[in-house]
């Protein structure tokens, strides 16, 4: 299979609560194994690329320290593999497992960021997500912003029990798209399409990452700092209580 025609079908879309998974190997190089799909969450959006391992057929299991995207080709997936994956090699079958619960926390941290982003009325230059906490960094030249009142309306939100769809949008519909997106960041697009995380009557964003499937799955949160960056910029961190 040539560069041009190698893709990574993204699992991950469609079942990102699914944690193990069939694939065959469609490339090895220095940045890794590519599979043809994956369940694997690569680099991206602030969200961090999974982690986990694959099963070998001889029964060998082999850790996924990180997954990215190809810089070039962004349709393939490029899992890297602890001591560079020796051993495995290209049309071999191999089964994958997600490190669940650290996949599970980055979904609901994600998703928690999505409220935080209904609450601030202000764009978005910046977004990082991990285990414990994530962060966004809003555009904000004065600052009103409060730690208890923002915790307070994310829990109001969280317990309200909200359902978080996922949808797609054709990329050609980009003007409704720039209307919707808080981020300066254009949004990323899969073959022509965009995908959109909606919490109606709440939220509405281009999103490609992983989210629970209703708030209530986030748990309670606290906003743990609001820190000054620059002149226009107010960074909100947010932990899990």
């Amino acid at each position: 299979m040539s560069a041009l025609t190698l893709q990574t079908r993204a699992l991950f879309d469609q079942a990102p609560y699914q944690h193990c998974f069939t694939a065959r190997v469609v490339a090895v190089s220095e940045q890794g194994v590519a599979l043809d799909q994956t369940l694997f969450y690569p680099t991206g959006g602030g969200q961090p690329g999974d982690q986990g391992h694959l099963l070998l057929p001889d029964g060998s299991a082999v850790t996924v320290l990180d997954t990215q995207r190809d810089p070039l080709l962004r349709a393939i997936i490029w899992h890297r593999l602890e001591d560079g994956g020796a051993g495995v090699q290209v049309g071999m079958e191999v089964q994958g497992c997600l490190d669940w619960e650290r996949r599970h926390r980055h979904m609901r941290m994600h998703t928690c960021l999505h409220l935080l982003c209904a609450i601030i009325d202000a764009p978005v230059t910046g977004c990082s997500i991990a285990a414990d906490k994530g962060r966004l960094d809003f555009d904000l030249p004065e600052s009103t912003l409060d730690k208890e009142r923002i915790t307070h309306q994310l829990n109001e939100l969280i317990a309200a029990g909200l359902d978080v769809r996922a949808h797609e949008l054709p990329a050609g519909e980009y003007g409704s798209l720039l209307e919707m997106t808080r981020t300066r960041v254009p949004p990323p697009t899969t073959q022509g399409m965009v995908r959109v995380i909606d919490i109606p009557g709440v939220d509405m964003q281009p999103c490609g990452g992983t989210h629970v499937r209703n708030t209530a799955e986030v748990g309670a949160v606290v906003c743990d700092k609001i820190e000054k960056k620059s002149r226009h910029n107010r960074r909100v961190t947010l932990r899990f209580a």
